[in-house]
């Protein structure tokens, strides 16, 4: 199979589980093109802008910390071939392969839906999540702004955030984070998979090197930003390795917060990620995937509540106790991290596009 540089995905088949007609190009068919034409131009980003009707997601789920999200974009052009949330994609009859990462949707009135959803009457305000499906950092952040504009309105209403990102863009609205951290309403977690360039290129070939998401960990510790380190997640056999070395020169940088997430590949990730597996390392295929099964009840994934964020059996004691003794050498928490934000001081916020000037 050849290989497609610079994506995280091999392919872009959709998805079979809503009955979609599927595509493929034939290999005859491409032989006479590029003959005629030449090689076949390179896969290009596309962002198409949506117009949302609501913009803030609540969920019940009882094994996750938070009960409200935003996502300032749909797909994400980083291209992490582990990422849970490719299957989203297939909803919008695209692929959760290339086209999760390659075809993209920016929601530029996002700002203004956050701020009449938190000025509805009864609103009741806990820590809004950014960052839960795709990364709200992710390069055409730096063009379209959007995240900055809901943290803008965040602000105004002194409304608490939680921010997950693997960017050092993150950095680019330190005015802005600073301030709601002196009011305690923000808290950062950067992820971190591997300490290797060359393989963090394999992994994530479009979120930034490890060397600069750890740098902005500790830029944003020495801003007062409450931070947290995110081993997200932790692939047997091919990034575990580098588990004690993040933990390390993480306590380094000043961050007191640590955790670890184990693999997961839902639905289309699966395949997704066994095509990477073969095209990447063939010789370790097998191993990774026997390990994962191991912890996941001997399924490719276990969906269920509880579980699914908590494996089972010897590989997932190793990899807990190893977590423990690096955090207890670099005296740094392991675990959840834990932040105490306000919610005391929210003010619904005004509408109309005007944000109060004090």
């Amino acid at each position: 199979m050849e290989q497609v540089k610079g994506r995280g995905a091999q392919s872009g088949d959709v998805s079979t589980r809503f009955g979609l007609a599927t595509r493929e190009a034939d290999g005859d068919w491409r032989d006479v093109a590029e003959a005629i034409d030449g090689p076949a131009p390179k896969l290009r980003t596309e962002v198409t802008i949506e117009h949302p009707r609501s913009i803030l997601s609540f969920n019940q789920s009882p094994d996750i910390g938070f009960d409200r999200s935003v996502n300032a974009y749909r797909g994400c052009e980083h291209g992490c071939i582990y990422c849970f949330a490719r299957p989203t994609h297939a909803y919008l009859d695209l692929s959760p392969g290339l086209d999760f990462e390659s075809k993209l949707f920016a929601k530029p009135d996002a700002a203004k839906l956050l701020a009449e959803t938190l000025a509805k009457p009864g609103y009741q305000p806990r820590p809004i999540a950014m960052g839960t499906n795709t990364d709200p950092y992710q390069p055409i952040e730096g063009r379209y702004r959007i995240t900055r504009a809901m943290l803008e309105v965040c602000l105004d209403a002194r409304h608490p955030v939680t921010i997950t990102t693997k960017s050092d863009r993150v950095l680019a609205d330190l005015d802005i984070l600073e301030e709601m951290a002196r009011k305690d309403l923000i808290a950062v977690a950067i992820s971190v998979t591997s300490l290797d360039p060359s393989l963090s290129r394999l992994v994530e070939p479009r979120a930034p090197s490890p060397t600069k998401r750890l740098a902005a960990l500790g830029t944003l510790t020495q801003a007062g930003v409450p931070t947290h380190c995110s081993i997200a997640p932790v692939i047997p056999a091919i990034t575990d390795d580098a588990m004690e070395g993040i933990v390390a020169r993480a306590a380094e940088l000043g961050v007191t917060s640590a955790g670890w997430i184990p693999l997961r590949l839902p639905h289309e990730v699966a395949p997704l990620f066994r095509e990477w597996l073969e095209t990447h390392f063939p010789d370790r295929k097998d191993k990774v995937m026997g390990i994962v099964r191991s912890i996941r009840n001997g399924r490719d994934n276990d969906p269920d509540f509880f579980s699914r964020l908590k494996p089972q059996g010897v590989w997932a004691d190793l990899f807990r106790a190893r977590f423990r003794v690096a955090c207890k050498r670099a005296g740094i928490g392991d675990g959840k991290a834990k932040f105490a934000l306000d919610c005391s001081r929210f003010r619904a916020p005004t509408t109309g596009g005007q944000l109060r000037l004090l």
